[in-house]
Parts: C-alpha cells; sequence; structure tokens
C-alpha cells in the first residue's frame, strides 16, 4: 500500500529571489514528507515477531525429569503431594514410563452427522487409506470424534491440523487446539467442532488431505494422508 503526499504551500513575509523560493520548498518537501521504515528495518521488526512467537528462541527452564520423578519427588510433604494430585488430576501409575517422551496412540476415528449412522474409519498403520477413504455429501453439517490413550508422560497442547487440495490446489486449512493430557488408564475422547461440506457443482468430486496431530513441540503423533469425495447424496448406508 502506498502513502499519497500532501502537497503543502507556505508564504512567508518578506521578498525571495526565485532560487531561494525553490529550495526553500525542497526542504518543505524534505520535512513533510512521510517516512517509512528501511528494508532492513522491516526485517529486523518479523525477526522480532519471530522471538516472541513459537518459531523464537525457548527460555530454559533447567533440567526435565520424567513425570515418574516429578511424582517422587517430596513425596512426603502432603501439601506438594496434594497440589500434584489436583495439577495432574487421576494419572496411572502403570502408564507412567522412565521417559520424558508422552506416548499417544490413537484408537478410533470417527465422523459423526446428524440423521446418519457414524462413519468408523480405519486407522492405517502406514498413514495412507486405500482407494477413498469416505465419502459426504454436499451441505452436510459433520464432526470428528477420535479417542487416543496417553502413556509415559504428559502431552501438552495436542493440536489438529487438516490440509485439502482439490485438482492440487490447496482450498482448505485449518488447524484446532485440542489440550494438555496426563496419562491415564482410561482413553480420552474428542470432538471436534461441528463443520459444513461446500455445496453447489463446483464442489463435488474428489479431494485430497493430511491431517496431522501434533503437540507444542511439534512432534507427530500421527499423519494421515487420503483422498475423499464430496457428493450431491450420502452413498448406501451398508
Amino acid at each position: 500500500m502506498g502513502l499519497d503526499e500532501e502537497e503543502t504551500e507556505q508564504q512567508s513575509a518578506g521578498t525571495k529571489t526565485p532560487v531561494d523560493a525553490e529550495e526553500g520548498e525542497q526542504n518543505l518537501d524534505e520535512k513533510n514528507r512521510p517516512r517509512t521504515a528501511s528494508e532492513s528495518s522491516i526485517h529486523a521488526t518479523e525477526d522480532e515477531e519471530e522471538d516472541d512467537g513459537v518459531g523464537g528462541k525457548k527460555i530454559n527452564l533447567g533440567p526435565q525429569c520424567t513425570l515418574k520423578e516429578q511424582i517422587e519427588k517430596d513425596k512426603d510433604d502432603e501439601s506438594l503431594r496434594r497440589w500434584k494430585e489436583q495439577l495432574l488430576g487421576s494419572v496411572d501409575l502403570t502408564s507412567v514410563g522412565e521417559t520424558l517422551d508422552p506416548e499417544v496412540k490413537f484408537l478410533s476415528l470417527e465422523i459423526l452427522s446428524p440423521g446418519r449412522s457414524d462413519i468408523v474409519l480405519t486407522i492405517p498403520e502406514d498413514g495412507k487409506p486405500k482407494g477413498q477413504w469416505f465419502t459426504l455429501k454436499e451441505g452436510s453439517r459433520y464432526n470428528l470424534k477420535f479417542s487416543f490413550q496417553v502413556n509415559n508422560n504428559i502431552v501438552s497442547g495436542l493440536k489438529y491440523t487438516n490440509t485439502v487440495w482439490k485438482t492440487g490446489m490447496k482450498v482448505d486449512s485449518s488447524d484446532e487446539m485440542v489440550g494438555t493430557f496426563s496419562p491415564q488408564l482410561e482413553p480420552y475422547t474428542h470432538v471436534m467442532p461441528e463443520e459444513t461440506t461446500p455445496s453447489g457443482l463446483f464442489a463435488r468430486g474428489s479431494y485430497s488431505a493430511r491431517s496431522k496431530f501434533v503437540d507444542d513441540d511439534n512432534k507427530c503423533y500421527l499423519e494421515i494422508n487420503y483422498t475423499f469425495s464430496i457428493q450431491k447424496e450420502w452413498p448406501a448406508e451398508q
């Protein structure tokens, strides 16, 4: 975007030669001309923003320890023990390992749509379902539901990301924060916010997509590359 410069006329008492008047106008133009940031200063600002964001410098919080070590620490201090129980919730000690890295295993994926049976999606081991993974009706409302289990350690900032392409062109990209979860025996279940499929002649057809579950360290726990289709009507239920 550009900025329009305003021409300013200045008049002063006394007589000036044409040369003096011209020099005065040039000086006024220099003073009144809007200043824009140099290229180097713009890059410096972007770097500062990156330092403040996720991709910036990380604060050193000292040596990390496993969740089991955290639980064992100060176990004789009653007040600290109660505080940890309140913070961690119902941690299953049998699911707590000796490693710093959490383990997140996805058990089920389903698509829910009003008035329809749930579409149960098989999770392939290689993350690449064969053929079209599912078909949706145009203009239909749906939710993605999934269940997963957490072992070893707390998973922080679990997030779902999804990118969709049609005929090689990216048509949608989204991400949704799921939350932070501690290890427990019972699996967690989460339902994503409701979405609506596009409708119309140009919306119908085949799509390719990539869905990922990552934490705030960008560690990926599940990645699925798949194809699906949007049709005028729902396919016949089996």
